[in-house]
């Protein structure tokens, strides 16, 4: 993706987010909504357009250019040999969460039982496994991207189910801003493939609102964690009621217990 359409991809989640219609712009602008269309799908337009936008935002070209930078290059996954090395070691784990939050050094060593050396450390590890590219003054750049996938049967998702799932699911899901839902059902491949895509969406868009409320204060926000799983699955104790087995569904994992997760 170019420049340009990564910076217009940028205005238009950063539009989204702060719930402003094409029409809306336009009025802000003194433009036609037409004009407004046009202008963001071809992605032609001088830098001013480009301010008065970032003036109905309320935010700067330079917050744009950061979220650009930020989504350029950036690998969808890991390689197992990366995976391992981060679940390996706990406080390497920890920084690798925490840049994926875009968090500072400040911010880590605040929070956390880490030492100044010791997240300076962390980081010129992930800098040399690829995970950011670490800068002057304890900077960085993310090499991957903020909603990361995991290698099947890799590293993270055997941590994910030997040391994480359990702890997720003790909540009980009943907090006001929590939620926690089951649906089955059957839908055409092509669907499937569309609901695919949607959950992806929604996972950008998470993690995208993250990274617009980092200009908040600490004590206006709360950490919470989006765990999504689609796939063609039915529960072992229902599967053995079935009259047919029924082969399209995958069955358990070798030489590992019950289902694939």
């Amino acid at each position: 993706m170019s420049t340009t359409a990564a910076l217009v991809q940028v205005l238009k989640a950063e539009l989204k987010r702060a719930g402003i219609t094409y029409a809306a712009l336009a009025r802000e602008l003194g433009l036609a909504e037409s004009s407004v269309k046009r202008m963001l799908a071809r992605g032609d337009m001088p830098l001013a357009r480009v301010d008065a936008i970032c003036r109905v935002l309320k935010t700067d070209f330079a917050e744009l250019a950061r979220q650009v930078a930020e989504a350029q290059a950036q690998r969808p996954m890991l390689t197992a040999a990366q995976e391992a090395a981060v679940v390996a070691d706990p406080r390497l784990l920890l920084l690798a969460l925490c840049v994926l939050s875009q968090w500072t050094a400040a911010q880590i060593v605040a929070t956390y039982r880490l030492t100044e050396a010791e997240c300076v450390a962390g980081l010129t590890r992930l800098d040399a496994l690829g995970v950011i590219e670490l800068r002057a003054n304890n900077r960085y750049r993310l090499r991957v991207g903020k909603t990361l996938r995991w290698l099947p049967d890799g590293p993270l998702m055997q941590f994910f189910r030997q040391r994480v799932v359990d702890d997720f699911f003790q909540g009980r899901f009943d907090g006001e801003d929590e939620l926690l839902m089951l649906v089955h059902g059957q839908v055409s491949p092509p669907m499937a493939r569309v609901f695919n895509e949607r959950l992806q969406r929604l996972a950008q868009d998470f993690a995208q609102q993250h990274l617009a409320d980092q200009r908040l204060p600490t004590e206006q926000k709360r950490p919470f964690t989006l765990l999504i799983g689609w796939r063609s699955w039915l529960y072992a104790g229902l599967r053995d009621f079935r009259r047919q087995p029924d082969t399209r569904l995958p069955g358990p994992t070798p030489g590992a217990p019950g289902e694939r997760g």
